[in-house]
């Protein structure tokens, strides 16, 4: 059995997906602190095509508590703004005329008229419309639920025993901090996925990669779940 961890994501890129399709568990790993390294925080953001090439939407969050970095289970949205109506707005802006964007602009829709107390809920609920939207049907495990004790890459080998984990896929940053011996000690087979992005139509002229998933949605429809797994390289190295 093929585990994938990743912390979850607010309208995640292809990549983010195409790990979750190649894996049968994915674990969300949802209780430790907010990501802040401005190259991989994509907890509360991620960017959508418009004419003038991309642009990020951000929602605003309360990630710190009395005692510092809250959990990103525990983190809050702060909705003294009104991102909800600006995220939908310069969606549909930017996307109304794309093939398929009537096909799943009700889902995405209603999830941004609802009201979110914590980002954890809202990403939960954007993983859902995709997952069905891409016809996957994996098995989904909250990292806050599975009385984890250890800390960084032996947090790792933990959710892996804890899930009965063959195989771990991790994202190619695994590299720089993961260690082997740590995997094979717990008999758990240590993969690495590369990511290499396909190009598809797109609203605008040109192509933008690493857009959020509902650029490849909007854009290509039913067939957005065979181009987003094209590309997929997994490696022991």
């Amino acid at each position: 059995m093929i585990v994938t961890i990743m912390q979850p994501a607010y309208l995640p890129w292809l990549g983010f997906f195409d790990r979750i399709a190649a894996s049968d568990v994915f674990i969300v790993l949802d209780h430790v602190a907010i990501d802040r390294n401005s190259k991989t925080k994509f907890a509360n953001r991620n960017r959508i095509r418009t004419a003038q090439g991309w642009s990020w939407l951000t929602v605003p969050i309360r990630s710190k508590g009395k005692h510092g970095d809250l959990r990103l289970n525990e983190i809050e949205v702060n909705n003294e703004t009104n991102w909800r109506a600006k995220h939908w707005r310069a969606i549909e802006l930017n996307y109304r005329r794309a093939p398929y964007f009537d096909d799943y602009a009700p889902q995405f829709q209603a999830m941004f008229e609802s009201a979110w107390i914590h980002l954890a809920a809202l990403n939960a609920a954007g993983l859902k419309i995709f997952m069905e939207a891409l016809s996957m049907e994996k098995k989904v495990l909250l990292s806050s639920e599975m009385d984890c004790q250890e800390t960084k890459d032996q947090l790792i080998v933990e959710l892996c025993r804890k899930a009965g984990a063959a195989t771990y896929l991790s994202g190619p940053f695994g590299r720089d901090y993961l260690d082997p011996a740590a995997f094979q000690s717990a008999g758990v087979e240590l993969l690495f996925h590369d990511y290499d992005h396909p190009a598809y139509r797109q609203s605008f002229e040109g192509f933008e990669p690493y857009m959020s998933a509902i650029d490849l949605l909007f854009n290509c429809g039913a067939e957005s779940a065979s181009i987003l797994r094209r590309p997929q390289s997994l490696s022991a190295s």
